[in-house]
């Protein structure tokens, strides 16, 4: 007489416990490859900046920066870190001017994310996505810092506000002059030539 064998309960080994992860403050500085950003109290903040903005900031830059190196007066840079120790941020104005006399040219630059030195001049193309207080906060922090001008350019309107205050201001346009004076001697730009031809807003 043949016997049936009782079926077996099948038996699953559990899975080894994973562990649970652990989430750390991410570091402000690890920007995986995007470079319009700032550290403000401790905080990344991502800069947006649009086309024609990105294109009269270049434009700038690869006028005035060759001129200050010729004319031995200093760096001119493109979207680079500053740190501010008085505020504790780290502030990247899109072109921005370091004289000799703060930075003289002979002294090795650190390899660090934001550069220990407040830049003379600090210029801000406005992106209309920019917020009138943030805007006028970081104006207010790079003259406390020791900023001595600020250039805001406004490329929709095709203006450039010059600041040696927060509250001494001249407004230039199109038909007007970009000098570097006192901070940048002899450096000249007609506006007509800063701003590129756009096409009209649909």
């Amino acid at each position: 007489m043949s016997t049936v064998a009782e079926p077996q309960p099948i038996t699953r080994t559990p899975p080894p416990a994973q562990p649970t992860p652990v989430r750390l403050l991410p570091d402000p500085y690890d920007y995986h490859g995007e470079r319009l950003f700032e550290v403000i109290k401790g905080v990344r903040v991502e800069k947006s900046m649009g086309l024609i903005e990105n294109l009269v900031a270049a434009n700038l830059y690869s006028r005035f920066a060759p001129f200050c190196l010729a004319n031995n007066l200093g760096w001119g840079v493109f979207e680079t870190m500053f740190g501010f120790p008085e505020s504790g941020n780290d502030r990247k104005p899109d072109v921005a001017f370091v004289s000799f006399a703060r930075w003289p040219q002979a002294r090795p630059i650190p390899r660090v994310n934001a550069w220990p030195v407040v830049p003379e001049l600090a210029v801000e193309v406005i992106s209309p996505t920019d917020k009138a207080f943030d805007v006028l906060d970081k104006l207010a922090e790079y003259f406390a810092a020791g900023v001595q001008q600020v250039w805001h350019v406004y490329s929709h309107v095709e203006q450039v506000f010059v600041f040696r205050s927060p509250t001494q201001v001249r407004v230039l346009t199109r038909a007007d002059e970009l000098t570097g004076d006192p901070i940048i001697p002899g450096f000249r730009m007609p506006l007509a030539e800063l701003f590129p031809v756009t096409a009209p807003t649909p």
